[in-house]
Order: C-alpha cells, then sequence, then structure tokens
C-alpha cells in the first residue's frame, strides 16, 4: 500500500522522523514536500529552513520512499496533487487529524489513517543495513546534538569508504567536553536520529569518556577506518589511529551543493 504523507516538515526534528517511521510500517511512503511558497501561503511564515535543504534533509531519511516537491495547495485539507484511488492511504497524525481531512479521502477514495499520540511514544529501535557485507569499515563519533544537513552531508561522504558505523556521544562525556546545557536531546533520541538516515550502516552510544570516548567501542567494531571533518580533528584521535594501525582520513567540512553550512551550535542558540 502506498503511503502518502503532506506538510512543510520544517525543521526536521524526532516527532517528525517518529512519524514517518509509524507510517512507513504501512508502505513506501510518498511524501508531497510544500514548497517555501505553499509554506508562506498557509502557515503565514518563512519556513525556517528553505526547500532544497528540506529536500535533501528528508531524502536522506530511510522511511522516505519518494518526495514530490508541490507548489500549490488548495487546502491543508485537501492533497496537493491528484489523489491515487484503490491501495493508497493518507495518514497524518493526531494533531492534523480534521473532519474535513475525512471527507476529502471519502470523495476521493483514499483509505485514510491517524497514527495516534500513544504510537509515537518511546524511540523503537532502528534496524541496521545489512552487516559483515565485507567492504571496509568506518567510525565516525561525535555529539549529533541537533542533526542537520551538515551532518547528513558527513554521512554521506563517510559512507562511501564503506559501512558507515556512528558512534554517538553518551550524556556524560558530552556535557564533560561541551559543559553546561549540553547535550540539549539525551543519547538514546540522538542515537534514534542518526540511525533514521540511511547512510547510517549502525548507530551506538559511546560507552568511555574524553574525546576518544569511543575507544571501547572501536576495540570491539574492529574499523578500518576512522573518518573526522575538519572541526573534529584532534591530536588525541591522531595518536590513538597510529597506535591501532587505523586509518585516519580527515573530510573537508562542505554542505552539499546549493545548501548553507550548518552549525548544532547555530541552531541551538549558543
Amino acid at each position: 500500500m502506498q503511503v502518502i504523507a503532506s506538510g512543510s516538515f520544517d525543521n526536521l526534528r524526532t516527532p517528525h522522523v517518529r512519524f514517518l517511521h509509524e507510517a512507513s510500517r504501512l508502505g513506501p511512503v510518498h511524501l508531497l514536500l510544500w514548497s517555501d511558497a505553499v509554506v508562506r501561503a498557509v502557515e503565514g511564515k518563512e519556513p525556517k529552513f528553505p526547500e532544497e535543504e528540506r529536500l535533501y534533509f528528508l531524502g536522506a531519511v530511510r522511511y522516505v520512499d519518494r518526495i514530490t516537491l508541490v507548489e500549490t495547495v488548495e487546502s491543508p485539507d485537501a492533497l496537493p496533487l491528484p489523489s491515487t484511488s484503490g491501495q493508497a492511504v493518507w495518514a497524518v497524525t493526531e494533531a492534523d487529524d480534521t473532519p474535513a481531512k475525512r471527507a476529502y479521502c471519502s470523495d476521493a477514495g483514499l483509505a485514510y489513517r491517524v497514527i495516534r499520540a500513544s504510537e509515537l511514544e518511546g524511540l523503537p529501535a532502528v534496524a541496521a543495513t545489512t552487516l559483515d557485507t565485507g567492504n571496509k569499515k568506518v567510525i565516525v563519533t561525535g555529539c549529533y546534538d541537533w542533526l542537520h544537513t551538515g551532518h547528513v552531508r558527513f554521512f554521506e561522504e563517510t559512507s562511501a569508504l564503506g559501512d558507515l558505523y556512528v558512534a554517538v556521544g553518551n550524556d556524560k562525556n558530552v556535557a564533560l567536553l561541551k559543559g553546561e546545557h549540553h547535550p540539549m536531546f539525551g543519547q538514546d533520541e540522538r542515537r534514534y536520529m542518526v540511525a533514521s538516515i540511511r547512510y547510517v550502516t549502525r548507530a551506538l552510544i559511546t560507552s568511555g569518556m574524553g574525546w576518544m570516548d569511543a575507544a571501547p567501542d572501536i576495540a570491539r567494531i574492529k574499523p578500518d577506518i576512522y573518518a573526522v571533518n575538519e572541526d573534529g580533528d584532534k591530536p588525541e584521535k591522531q595518536a590513538f589511529c597510529a597506535e591501532h594501525g587505523l586509518e585516519y582520513a580527515v573530510l573537508k567540512r562542505t554542505p552539499a551543493e546549493g545548501l548553507t553550512r550548518r552549525s548544532s551550535t547555530d541552531l541551538r542558540g549558543f
């Protein structure tokens, strides 16, 4: 069954991803993404992130099968493209459920599914991509406190080197390294968001402390490559890789073509 979701999906955070995750259990998700013009018309404000950036981010979410950017909508209670009858369902959150949407689906011959708030509670496990592929293993580490398109681009580039393992900093160590009010999101939520990106083979929470908080996990995973961006390049990491025979790769911090360079610090307001 084709699952249709529609909206701005601006400032993509865990509730959006949880909704897409649950919707994908019904079938492949076709996301009708509102353009900047539609966001302005429907929501009466500028989107926080432009359509090009939203397209890139959502295209990397493993629960989205297809995206169509829509330029006009007659009403938020109707789909902005001709509906597909038969094996199709319009999925909405409980907060977005309206009698008008129900009537529209009835008239259009579409199934209608409300994903209740209770269904979106908790953080279910994200199935890892097939392991033991024979490819090289690449590990990257970080806080990933406000997941953004810069992180996604980094995952995309590092996944080209081999199967990508992302070690998400544990809460205690993030607070130690970054100070008060960090992290903004707990380790389980940060891991969930990272694991939702299709370039990631597996996401895990670090079990050590300091700049090399992933050392115990590296010993267990036995990666071939430790990849960092320019900001994450530290003498401690270089020395660790030299000592343990790991290839050390430093990538330029370059956004995807046409997108703005993003920083978690800026997005968080620190």
